[in-house]
């Protein structure tokens, strides 16, 4: 993507701008961001998803003037009548489901893959919504199919209301509204207090993208350091030969924590390791996430795409994908580098890569990971 290019999904921006001047920043409304825009999942369609075991949704119900919070899968039967109005189904993780889904989230690869998250899609009756929040991440709020009147504000107030089955804001102050059309784009950075509430019947997709706490990313790093704790560190067990008697025998040995220190400074990965855990962490696949292996052992022999549900990264040394790193190099590091941010690679690029390679991207194939296009 050419990030120095007007796109029209950011009303005339350039990404480079963009992100210069609203991300992380302010928000920005483009009307017509995708003129004449039509949902990529009919009502039934996407009711169907939510029925799924594998797909997380949620509804929401604020008839009679309380908040009701359900968890799929939902069966029809199990959802209120159309005719009713202020509820909510929210289907996660579409992209996942449907290459529709999927191209759209691409669309906003002028942010790094490892930020983005998902698309998920808000069905609602006149008058649903999920009340004023504030979320902890950057998203995309693109109107798919009627109307829905959003209020916004820089919330500093944020207070929730207690005994709700879900985060409400209990003194929202909203700065701004906007009525959405369908084809209208609205970006919210992180904590932006929002309302969105249907007018008529309306579908709302939702571009979301991940940022980690530093909590979330050492626990996730810790936990892959402890799961190869063992074979890095050995079997050497704490020895106290110099240990004189003790009158305090409950009192922690100064050498236990030596030892201890020690350890932990062992296992701390340096730089380089560390790069390899983050990228393994960053493309591990969500727990939902399964996919359709094969025992094809042809050799590739046409063009190559990536499976949507493939989660891919890279830096100079190493190869990410799906929660492992492949180390690669010279022409091999660019022709997958290629395939990591074209989602793609052509014949010929299949072609030029070493007898290696071809053999590791045949097991990536064999497990789902990518698919051949053959001529």
């Amino acid at each position: 993507m050419d990030t120095h290019q007007p796109l029209q999904l950011l009303g005339g921006l350039t990404p480079a701008c963009f992100m210069r001047r609203h991300w992380q920043k302010k928000p920005l409304l483009v009307r017509q961001a995708m003129p004449g825009f039509k949902p990529l999942l009919s009502r039934a369609a996407l009711l169907d998803l939510a029925a799924g075991d594998d797909v997380e949704s949620r509804l929401l119900d604020r008839g009679g003037g309380r908040w009701r919070l359900r968890h799929g899968p939902f069966t029809r039967r199990a959802l209120p009548p159309f005719s009713r109005p202020q509820w909510t189904v929210l289907v996660q993780g579409v992209d996942l489901h449907h290459e529709g889904a999927n191209a759209l989230m691409r669309q906003f690869r002028f942010v790094p893959d490892a930020r983005l998250d998902d698309v998920m899609i808000s069905y609602a009756t006149d008058g649903g919504g999920v009340g004023p929040h504030f979320d902890s991440y950057d998203v995309f709020l693109l109107q798919a199919h009627g109307q829905r009147r959003w209020r916004i504000g820089r919330q500093k107030d944020l207070t929730l209301v207690d005994g709700l089955p879900l985060k409400i804001l209990a003194h929202f102050e909203p700065e701004e509204e906007h009525l959405l059309d369908p084809g209208d784009l609205l970006y919210l950075p992180p904590r932006w207090a929002h309302d969105g509430v249907a007018v008529g019947e309306c579908m709302t997709y939702s571009i979301g993208f991940r940022q980690p706490t530093r909590g979330e990313l050492v626990r996730e790093l810790l936990q892959r350091l402890a799961d190869e704790a063992g074979d890095a560190l050995g079997d050497v067990a704490y020895r106290d030969p110099g240990q004189p008697a003790t009158a305090t025998p409950a009192m922690l040995p100064p050498a236990m924590l030596d030892f201890a220190r020690d350890a932990m400074t062992r296992a701390l990965p340096g730089p380089v390791r560390l790069a390899m855990l983050l990228g393994e962490v960053m493309t591990e696949p969500k727990p939902s996430v399964w996919f359709d292996s094969s025992n094809d052992e042809t050799p590739l022999a046409g063009a190559l795409r990536l499976d949507r549900r493939t989660r891919i990264l890279y830096d100079e040394r190493y190869i990410f994908i799906n929660g492992e790193s492949y180390r690669a190099s010279g022409r091999d590091a660019r022709l997958m580098r290629r395939l990591a941010d074209g989602r793609a690679l052509s014949a010929a690029d299949s072609a030029a890569l070493s007898a290696g390679a071809r053999d590791l991207l045949t097991q990536w194939k064999q497990a789902g990971w990518l698919h051949e296009d053959h001529p």
